[in-house]
């Protein structure tokens, strides 16, 4: 998922109207990073796939589609305004149904902490479900 880097992203801008971020807020979002990435690589192992792929922007999208049982050609949807929210919405909830999750830890997964909910993922008990995927 390309999202670990755009997380890092985000919180390595800083914010506010300072010159630069503060050498504590550079640390704390390079270590959020790499435990976004940590994530996501884990998701990708237990799913079957080759960890390394999670770090390769727009094919980690496309090997996620596929984790969750979702054409390739889903990417393009990511590209149209509004719809690409949809298909998030889709994405995180198949996610879950592929790691044995319900509805209600999709939505933990997308809008309360997702940070908490990759880490449950990837380091906790859940399983891959093959038959998620098409």
């Amino acid at each position: 998922m390309g999202e670990s880097f755009v997380l890092a992203t985000i919180l390595m801008q800083g914010g506010g109207s300072d010159s630069g971020a503060s050498p504590v807020t550079t640390i704390i979002s390079i270590i959020l990073g790499l435990v976004a990435i940590a994530c996501v690589w884990m998701i990708f192992t237990k799913a079957g796939e080759a960890g390394w792929q999670s770090i390769i922007p727009i094919w980690s999208t496309i090997v996620l589609l596929r984790i969750v049982g979702r054409p390739w050609w889903w990417i393009l949807l990511l590209f149209i305004p509004f719809l690409n929210i949809v298909i998030y919405l889709l994405v995180a909830l198949d996610l879950g149904k592929a790691f044995s999750q319900g509805a209600a830890f999709s939505i933990f997964l997308l809008f309360l902490l997702p940070v908490v909910g990759m880490l449950i993922l990837a380091f906790g008990g859940a399983q891959y479900q093959t038959s998620a995927r098409a």
